[in-house]
């Protein structure tokens, strides 16, 4: 079997086999094999088409004796094909490569840093086939712009807080935070087994968006103010910079709101443009150097309970994905959201302390400023229920959801808490 020699070793020993069992046509188990034709091993195996019923059959008689493909697969096994290169075509999945805008200063490292743990975890999740570069504010776009590049597919996914958008829609501050809301217990829990996630899809579908919970700070603090806040006489005229749709309360009782980047926040204070600012806590506050130019530090940040951040994604380039993608999306996301709460919980402590050690003056808010502020936000829910649409269709489960929750806690976090904090420890 001279035409054998050109074939893989193994190839050879199995059509040796399968002649001498007789399954040439015309030829007994003792009869003399027929020529085949010599094949080089890259050589695609052609033949002709399958006899009538369906039997494999090699013709001595023809002279070519060339093989059906089917047939040297039944006979000589892969390793035959391989070596005559009829392998099946492996395709490559292409890269994907993302681009993901943020609202915020590289140096905060727990807000925007979110963003990069979200990014690293999508390409270890891939094997590096999925890689996100992260972009701080300003880099690619506006900080306050990041919605407009994902609704327009300027890029592909966004790192931002929901309620710097309220004046598209006031219904975008319920995805972040709004005045005497949920903490970020359970905002996490409305999002997640509550209806938060599949109302707010349902909303961002008509701005091109795919929203994914990515990142809370838990209840911040209420700001730093060049004066003593010692009742509502002081809110009137005061120019603070508030996030977003909390500002509208703060313009009912008098105040004058300013929605500026974070990174900008510290001249403008610093020059006087404002009286107060509000950013987040202990640690981002510390970095942001508030405290150089504004000593009295107040809590709580009665407007943001738990302030979620959103991984907003353009809706055509998250469609384009692989049910696999998508899922690494979706893990990645909550990966990272988990990951910025713990960053805030596990280094508010010791920053606080090194702020009170530079000279701040941490203070309550006075009640009658937290009643008036409460009175305020009530009052103005109600007239957005009345007015819009899909406020009213959000609102309605988020109240509801609040209502619940507050009963719950009552008896069990807020209870354990409260002895805790009393107890020497």
């Amino acid at each position: 079997m001279s035409g054998l020699n050109n074939l893989h070793p193994l190839a050879c020993r199995k059509l040796k086999a399968a002649c001498s069992r007789g399954v040439f046509q015309g030829k007994t188990p003792d009869a003399t094999p027929p020529r085949l034709p010599t094949m080089a091993p890259t050589e695609a195996v052609s033949g002709p088409p399958l006899q009538e019923g369906g039997s494999d059959v090699i013709n001595p008689t023809t002279e070519s004796n060339t093989m059906d493909r089917r047939s040297l697969i039944k006979h000589a096994g892969i390793a035959g094909v391989l070596a005559a290169g009829a392998a099946p075509a492996v395709h490559a999945q292409a890269a994907i490569r993302w681009r993901l805008a943020s609202s915020f200063p590289k140096a905060l490292d727990t807000i925007y840093g979110a963003a990069d743990v979200f990014a690293k975890k999508v390409g270890e999740m891939s094997g590096g086939k999925f890689s996100i570069s992260v972009h701080p504010g300003g880099e690619l776009m506006p900080a306050f712009g990041v919605v407009d590049g994902v609704q327009q597919g300027t890029v592909e996914v966004a790192h931002t807080c929901p309620y710097y958008y309220f004046g598209k829609d006031d219904t975008f501050a319920m995805g972040t935070a709004i005045p005497f809301g949920l903490n970020s217990r359970q905002l996490t829990a409305w999002y997640y087994d509550g209806n938060g996630l599949k109302l707010f899809r349902e909303f961002y579908d008509q701005y091109n968006i795919v929203n994914f919970p990515g990142g809370n700070t838990g209840a911040q603090m209420g700001g730093w103010y060049r004066k003593e806040i010692k009742g509502i006489a002081d809110i009137k005229g005061m120019k603070m910079r508030i996030g977003g749709f909390a500002g509208k309360v703060l313009t009912r009782m008098g105040g004058v709101p300013q929605n500026i980047p974070g990174g900008e926040i510290y001249q403008a204070l610093e020059k006087g443009t404002i009286d107060a600012t509000e950013w987040i806590g202990p640690y981002d506050d510390e970095k942001l150097g508030f405290y150089k130019v504004a000593k009295n530090y107040y809590y709580p940040g009665w407007w943001e309970g738990g302030a979620q951040v959103d991984f907003y994604v353009n809706k055509a380039a998250y469609a384009a994905l692989s049910a696999e993608n998508k899922a690494i999306v979706e893990c990645a996301a909550s990966h990272a959201h988990t990951t910025m709460q713990a960053m805030y919980d596990a280094r508010n402590p010791g920053a606080l302390k090194r702020l009170v050690a530079g000279g701040a003056k941490v203070l309550p808010f006075p009640k009658a400023v937290m009643d008036e502020a409460y009175k305020e936000a009530m009052a103005l829910y109600s007239e957005l229920s009345a007015s819009n649409p899909n406020w009213k269709k959000i609102y309605t489960d988020y109240s509801n959801f609040r209502k619940d929750q507050n009963l719950w806690f009552r008896f069990t976090e807020a209870q354990f808490d409260r002895y805790m904090q009393s107890a020497k420890l």
